[in-house]
């Protein structure tokens, strides 16, 4: 999943549901239809600092508003039709545009092989984006967001898991990419930095590949759509709150970056402070330890050749 703004805004958190002051706000659902879209919609109607959701997707969109529409939340909600004008509606005068990007199933694929093709999709996706954005002059680095939420959620969850903690206590600082090995979870930046050995191999798998271990559990019939939904709704949520004024709203993030453009990484996620304008500061990796920069290095790897991907897949489709 991925966010855009034109001018900005965005979701969820429980203080969100205050009767804190709330601005005029237009959100926009690209894939609202989706397993991910649906819940992710369903979440923005929920609040309040959402005043206008529009709804888009090649099927479904019209539907998936009016289910929503009846809710008693003070926002209003409209399906576009799946046409070029339909599309140019949703997304006109919209502050935050969200994008669950993910591709179902097919007759003959494994579970790995779903996995692996929805694995780096976020990675390479972001620079598609922005290469479509820069032949159009209209490129914005400090708006446009890879969603890489879901690996601090689970982050949490799952050190809450071994350390018997309330998850929603944890603070995990998570690094890299969104797939597989460029998931980078640094222990020991967190409140349990002597976690070693198995378990933290075990501990450090589990994050980096909690999607297939959701693949699995569903047979090959999906993959994770509700927590990848709560975690978009928790980016849009602080996204909102910056715009809105909010100063020190963070999170991890994968952006147009500098700290690894040395090495040919131009995308890297890491803690980033929002503001009104978007990006506002990107933070430093930060001291690791030896394990931690192997896995950084690792990451890096395929980083390089999920953001390549991207930018070659432009090139042979302008």
């Amino acid at each position: 999943m991925f966010a855009a703004r034109q001018s900005f805004n965005s979701l969820f958190q429980k203080r969100a549901f205050s009767a804190s002051a709330r601005a005029a706000s237009k959100v926009t659902v690209l894939g609202a239809g989706g397993g991910i879209g649906q819940p992710l919609s369903l979440l923005l109607k929920l609040n309040p600092r959402v005043t206008e959701l529009a709804l888009y997707d090649i099927r479904g969109g019209p539907g998936v508003a009016a289910d929503l529409s009846h809710i008693n939340t003070n926002s209003t909600v409209t399906g576009y039709n799946p046409d070029a004008a339909g599309l140019a509606d949703a997304l006109k005068g919209s502050e935050i545009i969200l994008i669950p990007a993910g591709v179902p199933r097919k007759p003959g694929m494994t579970r790995d092989d779903l996995f692996n093709t929805n694995a780096s999709i976020v990675n390479s996706t972001v620079p598609i984006v922005s290469e479509v954005y820069k032949a159009r002059g209209v490129y914005n680095p400090k708006r446009l967001f890879g969603v890489t939420t879901l690996d601090v959620v689970r982050a949490s969850r799952f050190i809450s898991q071994v350390q018997k903690t309330d998850p929603s206590n944890e603070k995990v600082p998570v690094v890299g990419g969104h797939s597989g090995v460029t998931i980078v979870p640094l222990l020991s930046q967190s409140g349990h930095p002597s976690i070693a050995g198995e378990a933290r191999d075990a501990l450090v798998n589990r994050i980096q590949f909690g999607g297939d271990e959701v693949v699995k559990a569903k047979d090959g019939a999906g993959s994770a759509t509700l927590s990848m939904a709560m975690a978009g709704a928790r980016f849009a949520e602080s996204l909102l709150r910056a715009a809105q004024g909010e100063k020190g709203v963070i999170e991890p993030t994968f952006v147009d970056s500098p700290l690894y453009k040395d090495q040919g990484v131009d995308f890297f996620a890491s803690r980033v402070e929002l503001g009104p304008n978007g990006v506002e500061k990107i933070h430093p990796v930060g001291q690791v330890n030896e394990y931690e920069q192997k896995l950084l290095d690792a990451a890096l790897v395929d980083l390089k050749k999920n953001i390549q991907k991207g930018v070659d897949f432009v090139k042979a489709n302008p």
